[in-house]
């Protein structure tokens, strides 16, 4: 099993990147969405609603997984993380809601009377979570095991749409 203090997982979670956070429906099903993340003390930080079907999900039944997919032709590589989630509420909400659009904003767009106020009072809650088990890849180095590097040639691996 992949350690989080393995260098892969720390270089692709550190990386400003959208994730894939799944989440399961009271019907069985998967809920998937597309995400900002902050990656900080290995735990994974999402803000969203606490009306989103991920949030109720989440309160519902506690676990979560997040998918971090790096991709670059030739040299993909990604972290899946699955364990335990919690929903924050009030000021530590608030802390970590504002880490992680400053992630993904710039000072520009933080400083804009019609951006801020419009992220501020999209999202109320941050899921909280806390890996239980990590699964890394690197296509680098099985391209390089199975094909020699020849994946990294440039034009082999045609570019993604």
């Amino acid at each position: 099993m992949t350690k989080p203090s393995d260098p892969l997982i720390q270089e692709v979670l550190n990386r400003r990147t959208i994730a894939c956070l799944a989440t399961h429906n009271d019907d069985g099903s998967i809920h998937l969405t597309s995400v900002w993340f902050l990656y900080e003390n290995g735990h994974i930080y999402v803000g969203t609603q606490s009306e989103s079907r991920k949030a109720r999900n989440l309160a519902a039944r506690p676990k979560a997984s997040l998918l971090v997919d790096v991709r670059e032709p030739g040299t993909e590589r990604g972290v899946m993380v699955a364990g335990t989630g919690a929903l924050l509420h009030g000021a530590r909400a608030t802390e970590m809601l504002a880490r992680i659009q400053r992630r993904y904003l710039s000072a520009a767009a933080l400083a804009d009377p019609q951006v801020r106020p419009v992220f501020a009072g999209l999202d109320n809650v941050v899921i909280e979570l806390v890996p239980g088990k990590w699964t890394s890849w690197d296509m680098r180095v099985l391209g390089q095991q199975l094909f020699g590097g020849r994946l990294a040639t440039p034009g082999y691996v045609l570019p993604l749409e």
